[in-house]
């Protein structure tokens, strides 16, 4: 394993697990922008004693960069040094990463965007037993409950994943006239983000959409490059009977767009994802490949790694009890949106210059579970549709 250490005005990086040019790509994320809020700690909490660390799956998909960006956020408004995970699409990498940083002593602070599944377990009762605190985004087993747990695993939170599916399949059937072939792009196989995104995008179909038929799907890792090999793939193998493409997320959703454009077919397919990032955006505005993109979901990968460490903070610092909190705020659903090309310009203030910084702000002011645009709206267990 490489580990790169990468010099920050203000609190200290390091990248673990990552390539030069990710580690290059990474650094350049805090160069600019508004500061956030600074922080006042209770008494008796010293932040020399903590790190905060931040875990994501790569740094390829421009969602985990975003979570990077929430982190820097993050750290720079609790003045607190920041460790970078990146587990380059590897559980093991990712364990073995996290171990590492523990090893050096301080208590962390704790954002985890897991590999897999299966992955939370390890990596909670790590935190544990170094005396940090840990929020787990996106997927764990359903049965492992933070309740039953303990404290020091703070919440799991996520946007809900089956409402993100039904998004995207509404958006494309309906792009579709209610007729044609479609492909599925989704996410790694031991993820329960992806599996929920599948179960939405199938039932939608399934309950509504008759005319609708399903070709292949093909999981893609988070990968953009991936991604675009899947769908190049499927090309070759469809051709021009492929009339929609739906992608588990952006990232690649980017990959399989670039392959449909090199094979001459982009403008007779369209595409429907999840996250709305600022290449989607572009794509939207520019209308590229006869407005190919028809659907999409609002969230942003800072906002979730800034609300699982803030809330972390909290209880670091004594502000929150877990144990005392309301269940949907132990397993927690924030807010997600349904984009369209009619309606995307509402969401372009979340990626202006300082965005991060300026929802770190608002997020001290309000708390981790109020503050707008993606406020705690449920909780528990995600149910996935019968159909």
């Amino acid at each position: 394993m490489t580990t790169l250490t990468t010099k920050l005005a203000g609190p200290t990086r390091r990248a673990f697990g990552a390539a030069a040019v990710a580690a290059a790509m990474i650094a350049s994320l805090g160069a600019s922008g508004a500061a956030a809020q600074s922080v006042e700690h209770p008494e008796g909490f010293n932040p020399d004693e903590w790190v905060i660390v931040a875990s994501v799956i790569n740094t390829t998909n421009p969602y985990m960069i975003s979570n990077i960006e929430g982190a820097e956020a993050i750290s720079e408004a609790l003045g607190i040094p920041l460790e970078i995970v990146n587990s380059n699409n590897s559980s093991q990498t990712s364990i073995s990463s996290i171990y590492a940083i523990l090893a050096s002593g301080k208590k962390p602070i704790m954002f985890v965007n897991t590999v897999a599944s299966s992955d939370a377990p390890t990596i909670v009762e790590a935190v544990k037993q170094a005396g940090g605190y840990v929020t787990i985004w996106w997927n764990k087993p359903d049965e492992y409950k933070p309740q039953n747990v303990g404290d020091n695993f703070v919440a799991f939170q996520k946007h809900t994943g089956v409402d993100s599916g039904r998004c995207g399949a509404q958006a494309l059937a309906e792009a579709l006239s209610g007729e044609g072939n479609v492909i599925l792009l989704p996410g790694v196989q031991d993820s329960t983000t992806s599996k929920t995104r599948v179960a939405g995008f199938k039932a939608e179909i399934a309950e509504n959409y008759p005319g609708i038929t399903i070709l292949e799907e093909r999981p893609s890792n988070w990968d953009p490059q991936l991604g675009g090999r899947n769908a190049r793939d499927l090309i070759v193998k469809y051709g021009d009977q492929i009339d929609g493409v739906w992608s588990a997320d952006d990232g690649m959703q980017i990959g399989a767009m670039q392959s449909f454009e090199n094979a001459g077919l982009l403008d007779q397919v369209k595409f429907a994802s999840d996250g709305l990032y600022p290449k989607t955006l572009e794509d939207i505005i520019s209308g590229r490949g006869n407005n190919a993109i028809v659907g999409e979901t609002f969230h942003r990968g800072y906002m979730a790694s800034a609300i699982g460490l803030y809330t972390a903070y909290l209880a670091a610092s004594g502000q929150i009890v877990p144990s005392e909190l309301e269940d949907n705020k132990r397993e927690s659903f924030f807010k997600l949106s349904c984009v369209t090309p009619a309606n995307y310009e509402q969401y372009l203030q979340y990626d202006a210059e300082g965005a991060p910084a300026e929802f770190v702000s608002r997020l001290i002011e309000n708390g981790p579970w109020d503050t707008e645009p993606v406020p705690l709206v449920g909780g528990g267990v995600e149910v996935l549709p019968e159909s």
